[in-house]
């Protein structure tokens, strides 16, 4: 009888762990990365030519880090590994991906997706200009090109993201210009009996704002951004006012904004997966079990493309996805490490949950943006142009809205306006954000080069 045929899509650290918990089973999983190496966001690998060393790329995370690569290496010859391979499309039991020039549809008797996150951006006029990136792309420039995004920087948004990057940028010899964040302090205060959940964490933040402090950087907090700055050459600044209305300007050449992460559902979405309305993160979610199984027999959701839990609750939620999967293939695991991954599951939630708490998603801000702010930065669609579409052309919900104005439809499908269009449909709508509903997914989830052609299917 032939062996399961196991599919993981991600090699982050929920698709590695899941992966090496399949491997330890005697399976031979294929993993699917988008990459071209192993590792994730947070955990991005350099190219093999460059010789940094953990500690300069990762800072604070280069002991978890090394472990992940260690832990990957030594299945690299176990699975069956497909790097720089997009998984685009899940249709009748298979996943259709594409590599190179071909397109192939993939079988599976369990898959398990891990796909992970990006950044949820907050439009403000001027965040389109030449020099504004996203915190996850200062990253990947910072860890795979070896290079800062500017050479003055300013880091605006809020979430414990963006005092890692900052830190980051500053031990590579590049301290940001300032750190600007939407929570005021009292507000994340709010947080911290959540977080002591985990207080290795807890303190571990801390230490990273007093690192910004000592090293000069500025740390303005409750503020609300009003503009990136700048002309077709490039950003000059940021203007933001601070809690008591004041209007300030820094100067600066490059800005990261960043405000927490949104899961990269898609997938799940194609899936047919049922999705629940989460309002700690304000955020349409794939509904799974303590497990990770979803609403779809024989499909498996873990790490930051479910719940954002940050790095180690995304390797434990790979973890306990590979133990349903096995348990459901009637290869059932030893449950007192089941009961002890459904434990430190609950730690990692329980602080996820402060971290909401303490940096929220400033939806008020969102629905309150300038008409004239372009939202969907693919189909140059304004606030204003979305407001109308549903006063004007009565769409009170999101798909609806996207028929009539176009946000959402180009080639990030969403990624970057989602979030954003559904609090200013909703405020428009003066109805829940949940009202609003949610963009729906559709393939191919990225885009495909034209040349593509059909591998096939496999048996």
């Amino acid at each position: 009888m032939a062996d399961p045929r196991v599919i993981v899509v991600g090699a982050g650290p929920a698709g590695i762990r899941a992966a090496a918990a399949l491997v330890e089973a005697g399976l031979v999983p294929t993993v699917i990365d988008e990459a071209s190496r192993s590792g994730g966001q947070i955990y991005r690998r350099q190219p093999e030519n460059f010789t940094r060393s953990y500690e300069q790329l990762y800072g604070t995370e280069a002991r978890k880090a090394r472990a992940l690569h260690t832990c990957f290496d030594a299945l690299r010859h176990r699975i069956d590994y497909r790097p720089e391979t997009l998984a685009w499309a899940v249709k009748d039991g298979r996943l259709h991906v594409q590599s190179g020039m071909t397109a192939e549809a993939l079988p599976y008797d369990a898959l398990v997706l891990a796909p992970g996150a990006t950044d949820r951006m907050m439009p403000i006029p001027g965040w389109t200009r030449p020099g504004c990136y996203s915190l996850g792309a200062s990253q990947i420039a910072l860890k795979a090109q070896a290079c800062a995004i500017g050479e003055k920087v300013v880091f605006m948004g809020t979430g414990p993201l963006l005092y890692l990057v900052a830190c980051q940028y500053m031990k590579a010899g590049n301290a940001p210009v300032a750190v600007l964040d939407t929570t005021p302090f009292h507000r994340q205060l709010r947080g911290l009996a959540l977080m002591a959940a985990r207080p290795g964490q807890l303190v571990k933040g801390a230490r990273l704002i007093a690192a910004l402090r000592a090293g000069g950087v500025r740390v303005v907090r409750g503020i609300t951004p009003r503009e990136v700055t700048g002309g077709e050459a490039g950003v000059t600044g940021v203007r933001y006012a601070d809690a008591a209305g004041r209007t300030f300007h820094v100067e600066c050449t490059a800005v990261g904004i960043g405000f927490h992460l949104r899961a990269e559902s898609q997938l799940a979405d194609l899936a047919g997966c049922v999705f629940a309305f989460d309002p700690a993160v304000r955020q349409w979610l794939p509904a799974i079990d303590a497990m990770g199984r979803s609403s779809v027999a024989n499909v498996y959701l873990a790490g930051d493309g479910v719940r954002v839990l940050g790095a180690d609750g995304a390797e434990t939620s790979g973890k306990l996805a590979a133990q349903a999967v096995l348990a459901d293939l009637g290869r059932p695991q030893p449950e007192d490490r089941t009961r002890r991954l459904l434990r430190d599951m609950e730690r990692h939630v329980r602080f996820a949950r402060g971290v909401a708490r303490a940096f929220p998603w400033p939806h008020d801000k969102v629905a309150a943006i300038p008409d004239e702010t372009l939202v969907c930065r693919c189909e140059a669609i304004t606030a204003g142009e979305l407001r109308a579409a549903v006063t004007a052309l009565e769409a009170p919900e999101v798909n609806r809205a996207k028929a009539f104005s176009r946000v959402g439809m180009g080639r990030c499908q969403g990624r970057f306006c989602g979030l954003a269009s559904q609090e200013i449909v909703a405020a428009a709508c003066r109805l829940p954000v949940e009202k609003a509903g949610r963009l729906r997914g559709q393939a191919p989830v990225k885009p495909l080069p034209i040349a593509v052609t059909d591998g096939g299917s496999h048996a």
